[in-house]
C-alpha cells in the first residue's frame, strides 16, 4: 500500500496531488503549512494509519527548508521518497540531488505528470524498504539495453523502437527511457507527439554527465508511463557529441530504468557502434525487399568479425508480404539466421506513426499489433525460461 503527504499552502497543487493519486492504493494526508517542522518525527506524529512512502513538499515552502529537511529524512528514514516542486528546477537540481529527494517538479505540473513521479517514488520506497538499495535500480543491478537497429533507413525502425518502448512501459511502468540516437534525423518526438525542452546535446554535457537527478530532470514524460530522450533540435550539434559521451549516457540510463530502448541511426557509425557495445540486446529491422535484406546480411557479418554481435538477438522483419515475391525462407536464408517477428504490411502502423500514437498504446487489434505483442514477449524476465517450441519458427508472413 502507498502512503502519501503532502505539505503546501497551496490548495490547488494539493487538490493536483490527490487527483493524481487516484486509483493508486493508499491515502493521501495533507498539511496546508507555509513553513516546515523542525525533524522528521515532528512529521511522522501527526499522521496515522499505514506507513508514509512518499512525501511531497509543495510550491510555497522556503526551498533551504525543504532541502534541511529531505536530508533528515534521507539519513533517518532513508525507505521514504521525497518529492519537491521548485519553481527554479534546474537551479534546484544539484541540491535536490545531495539531500536525496527523490524528484522534482513543476509546481504548475498536471495530474498526468504528477501521478507518473510518484509512481516512480512509491516503487522507490518499496525498493529500500525490501532491503535492495536506496533507489528503485537497487531491484535491478544494471538494466536492459536495446539497440534497435538496421544499415538501411526507411524500414520503420523508430516506429518499432516507440511501440517496443511502450509495450516495454506496460511490463514496467516509469521503468522504460527510449533514446533517440539518430542524432541527426530522429523522429521519436514526433512519434510519440513530444515537444522536448532538453534534448540528448544537453545531457551529454554539464552537470547531467555526474548525477542522474539532473540527468532525470531532461527526459521528457510520455502519458503511456515512459520517458524519452530526444535526439538534438539542430542536427549540426551532432559535431558535438562523442561517441564515448554516448557509451557513458547509455550506461547512466541503464543505471536509472529496466529498459533502456535505442533507436539507433542507420548504418555502422560510430554512436552505433559504442551503443552496441554496450547493449545487452539488439533489434535487426528490415524490409521485405532486396537492399534491405542484403545490407542486414552485410551488417551481421561485419559485426561479427569485430566481435560487436550482443547475446541476444532479435530479428524482426517488417513489411511483410507474400506478394513481394519473397518468401520467409528466402529472407532468412539470406540473413543467415532466422526471423523472430514478422510483422505484416498494414495501414494502420503508419497511419499511428503520423498520428504519434504508436499502435500499442492505443490498444488497436491490427495484425502489426499483435506481432509488436510478439517482440515486447521476448522481454520479458522469464522468456529465456520458457519451453519454447521451434523458438525461432513463429514467424508468418501473410
Amino acid at each position: 500500500m502507498s502512503r502519501f503527504l503532502v505539505i503546501t499552502p497551496n490548495a490547488d497543487f494539493e487538490r493536483r496531488v490527490r487527483q493524481a493519486t487516484d486509483g493508486m492504493h493508499g491515502e493521501v494526508q495533507s498539511i496546508a503549512a507555509d513553513y516546515l517542522p523542525p525533524s522528521p518525527d515532528d512529521v511522522l506524529r501527526v499522521l496515522s494509519g499505514e506507513l508514509l512512502e512518499v512525501l511531497i513538499l509543495g510550491p510555497g515552502l522556503a526551498l533551504d527548508d525543504a532541502f534541511r529537511l529531505a536530508s533528515l529524512f534521507d539519513l533517518q528514514y532513508p525507505e521514504i521518497s521525497v518529492v519537491l516542486a521548485a519553481d527554479d528546477h534546474a537551479e534546484a537540481a544539484l541540491p535536490a540531488m545531495r539531500a536525496g529527494i527523490r524528484d522534482l517538479l513543476p509546481p504548475d505540473s498536471g495530474v498526468d505528470t504528477i501521478r507518473i513521479l510518484l509512481e516512480r517514488a512509491s516503487l522507490a520506497a518499496a525498493g529500500r524498504r525490501r532491503g535492495l538499495g536506496a533507489t528503485v535500480e537497487g531491484e535491478r543491478p544494471g538494466g536492459r539495453i536495446i539497440a534497435v537497429m538496421s544499415p538501411k533507413g526507411g524500414v520503420g525502425k523508430t516506429t518499432i523502437s516507440t511501440n517496443l518502448a511502450v509495450g516495454l512501459g506496460q511490463l514496467a511502468g516509469m521503468g522504460v527511457v527510449v533514446a533517440d540516437l539518430d542524432l541527426q534525423f530522429g523522429d521519436v518526438a514526433s512519434g510519440l507527439l513530444l515537444e522536448p525542452q532538453k534534448t540528448i546535446a544537453d545531457a551529454v554535457t554539464g552537470a547531467a554527465v555526474q548525477d542522474s537527478m539532473v540527468l532525470k530532470s531532461y527526459l521528457s514524460v510520455h502519458p503511456a508511463g515512459i520517458y524519452a530522450l530526444c535526439a538534438p533540435h539542430n542536427p549540426t550539434q551532432i559535431e558535438q557529441i562523442s561517441a564515448e559521451q554516448v557509451g557513458h549516457l547509455l550506461e547512466q540510463l541503464a543505471n536509472e530504468f529496466q529498459y533502456v530502448v535505442v533507436d539507433t541511426a542507420p548504418g555502422l557509425g560510430e554512436h552505433v557502434l559504442a551503443t552496441l557495445e554496450r547493449a545487452t540486446d539488439v533489434v535487426w529491422v528490415c524490409g521485405m525487399d532486396i537492399p534491405s535484406i542484403k545490407g542486414l546480411r552485410t551488417g551481421l557479418e561485419v559485426l561479427d568479425e569485430i566481435g560487436l554481435l550482443p547475446r541476444h538477438r532479435h530479428v524482426v522483419l517488417n513489411f511483410a508480404d507474400r506478394r513481394s515475391g519473397l518468401s520467409l525462407a528466402d529472407v532468412e536464408a539470406t540473413i543467415g539466421c532466422p526471423v523472430d517477428v514478422a510483422l505484416p504490411r498494414s495501414r494502420a502502423l503508419p497511419f499511428s506513426t503520423n498520428k504519434g500514437i504508436p499502435l500499442l498504446q492505443d490498444g488497436s487489434k491490427d495484425a502489426a499489433a499483435k506481432g509488436l505483442r510478439k517482440l515486447v514477449d521476448r522481454f520479458k524476465p522469464d522468456w529465456e525460461a520458457r519451453a519454447h517450441k521451434q523458438l525461432h519458427r513463429r514467424a508468418v508472413v501473410q
